[in-house]
């Protein structure tokens, strides 16, 4: 069985589709190769904004017929908002799937953005705002982004600031869809028991009647990095910290190697290097990860953790302790052998779930023109080194280059 299939409508806009004879639910998104990064200075916070927005009118159908046509079929309706992409996606039983595809497409190209709405969402997104503000492990993470990429718009809030939100109108969602929309920069990605004939008959009735659209964005890239240190007071018993720096981006050839290191270091496995040292031998925290994001021009890693005050100076040198390891000894054969095989079996795991692979179909489209399979994963990590990842932890873990955003209490 092929692992998908593509075709290209004359608008510009791809249609990728793969057919799952045993499934009965039918996963399907729409796409944009739009996100926050893409904001100008007065747009900030608008694109997800858009994504709230989107589910509340089009020329058609109002806020309640959007939700009740796919909730009442015992579906799911949802949307997200990354640094690069926006999507709206659906999940329902198969049989429905051409009302999927007509929803998908009234929201992402015929949504009204009416007055009203806009101002109840505003009032529901500055409560989404105000929630993250009050979970530390969220807003830390968010206030990294911004030492790292400083003015750059990678390092903006994707949810905005509460006096960009609190200013937009109906013309400035306007502005923003006609200067970001490409109908070349969207992907129909879906996955169902349906064939590739019968759900791009569905699909080609909803999109091949849209206009042709082109965007003439040009993305700026970031630039200029500079290691930062930062202490906030914010008045709680923890102290929270994250630590991190740039890394490569999503097309550099270096990306796999440091996403296998970054993976040994601090990925989801209770058996990663920073989890048994810190949180297994001391009991320091309650969890501690390294995270990676992986951008068209430019990464981004980064440690998280929470700790007791008096336990936090030791928890900082342990973690050095961990980075500077992997800069000074290379990995014995045995240990990169069940790093690989690790690494391996959550990508494989990951890919059980129709829904997360439909979504990896759908950005893998926009960002390489193709998706690569498993195997060719597999054998870009069997070819990585000890030496590659001794390399890759010289040029990134260097404690020169290492930023720190603490949040610590004054009490």
């Amino acid at each position: 069985m092929k692992e998908y299939e593509l075709y290209t409508f004359p608008n510009g806009i791809r249609f990728i589709h793969k057919q799952v004879k045993y499934t009965k639910i039918a996963h399907c998104c729409i796409m944009a190769d739009i996100g926050s990064r893409d904001e100008q200075p007065h747009q900030v916070g608008i694109a997800h904004f858009w994504e709230h927005l989107a589910f509340k009118g089009t020329q058609k159908r109002k806020s309640y017929h959007i939700l009740n046509a796919i909730d009442g079929l015992g579906g799911e309706l949802n949307a997200f908002t990354t640094k690069e992409k926006i999507c709206f996606h659906v999940s329902v039983l198969d049989s429905h799937f051409d009302k999927a595809a007509d929803i998908l497409s009234d929201i992402t190209f015929h949504s009204t953005f009416p007055q009203k709405e806009i101002e109840k969402e505003r009032n529901v997104i500055l409560e989404e705002m105000h929630s993250y503000e009050n979970d530390l492990s969220d807003s830390i993470a968010d206030d990294f982004d911004n030492l790292i990429f400083q003015s750059h718009p990678l390092g903006n809030n994707i949810l905005g600031t509460v006096e960009s939100v609190s200013r937009f109108q109906k013309s400035d969602f306007d502005e923003f869809i006609e200067q970001n929309l490409d109908t070349s920069r969207l992907v129909f990605a879906s996955i169902s028991s349906l064939s590739f004939q019968k759900a791009f008959r569905i699909a080609r009735k909803y999109l091949e009647p849209i206009p042709l659209k082109q965007s003439f964005r040009k993305r700026v890239a970031f630039s200029g990095y500079k290691p930062v240190h930062q202490t906030k007071n914010k008045g709680q018993n923890q102290v929270h910290c994250a630590i991190g720096t740039t890394c490569y981006s999503l097309f550099d050839s270096k990306r796999i190697p440091f996403f296998l290191l970054a993976n040994l270091l601090g990925g989801p496995a209770s058996n990663s290097r920073l989890n048994m040292a810190i949180r297994e031998k001391h009991g320091f925290v309650y969890s501690i990860e390294a995270s990676t994001s992986f951008f068209s021009d430019v990464g981004e890693f980064a440690i998280f953790y929470a700790t007791e005050p008096s336990k936090h100076e030791r928890c900082y040198e342990l973690v050095m302790r961990e980075l500077q390891k992997l800069r000074q000894s290379k990995l014995s054969t045995l240990q990169l052998h069940k790093a690989k095989q690790q690494l391996m079996g959550q990508m494989a795991m990951s890919e059980e779930s129709n829904q997360s692979l439909m979504l990896l179909f759908a950005k893998s489209i926009l960002d390489f023109g193709y998706v690569p399979t498993l195997n060719d994963i597999f054998r870009q990590i069997e070819q990585i080194t000890p030496e590659i990842l001794q390399e890759v932890a010289n040029e990134i873990f260097s404690e020169s280059r290492l930023s720190t955003l603490v949040y610590f209490s004054a009490k």
